[in-house]
């Protein structure tokens, strides 16, 4: 049975930084990398509210980004 051992972790907050002609929003991401792999949702939680608070854009999404490698 294969499995999958995270290689990395990143945390990535999507911003929405205004509207397109159309009415769409605009969205720009900001990715933080060399996360902890042992980081529970709570700490990223935490540290994702802390880097909000320096923001002026309204926040559209947080996001966990794990890479694995498949082990047979």
């Amino acid at each position: 049975m294969a499995q999958a051992v995270i290689t990395t972790s990143k945390l990535r907050l999507v911003f929405q930084v205004g509207m397109d002609d159309d009415g769409k929003p605009l969205l720009k991401a900001k990715t933080f990398s060399n996360i902890q792999k042992s980081a529970t949702p709570d700490q990223l939680l935490q540290a994702a509210q802390a880097i909000i608070g320096l923001s002026n854009d309204t926040l559209s999404n947080i996001e966990r980004v794990d890479n694995s490698d498949l082990l047979a």
